[in-house]
């Protein structure tokens, strides 16, 4: 599943927002009760694993030019939630990046 949020901000101000708010994706799942672990593999991507509910998600966000793009794997199981989870991602996703 692929999210994109527009920003019009430069690249560095995104990094700088998404990590210093990463800690607060947890928060953003039903419950509060996920464990998220992020980390940096390159400069405009950062890489998500959530774990919640006994299921285990990974995603990338991508930063480019004007948009971040948040990647989202989701199992099969979880395929019909997808409309709830990809409105969820915009909307506490603009968060993050203001």
């Amino acid at each position: 599943m692929r999210v994109p949020i527009p920003h019009s901000l430069p690249k560095e101000e995104v990094r700088h927002r998404l990590a210093s708010r990463s800690g607060d994706i947890g928060n953003f799942v039903p419950g509060g009760i996920a464990q998220v672990t992020t980390a940096w593999p390159g400069e405009d991507c950062m890489t998500l694993n959530v774990k919640a509910m006994g299921q285990t998600v990974d995603g990338r966000v991508l930063i480019e030019e004007g948009q971040v793009v948040f990647e989202i794997d989701l199992p099969p199981a979880l395929a019909f939630v997808e409309p709830m989870v990809a409105g969820a991602i915009r909307q506490q996703g603009q968060k993050l990046l203001t």
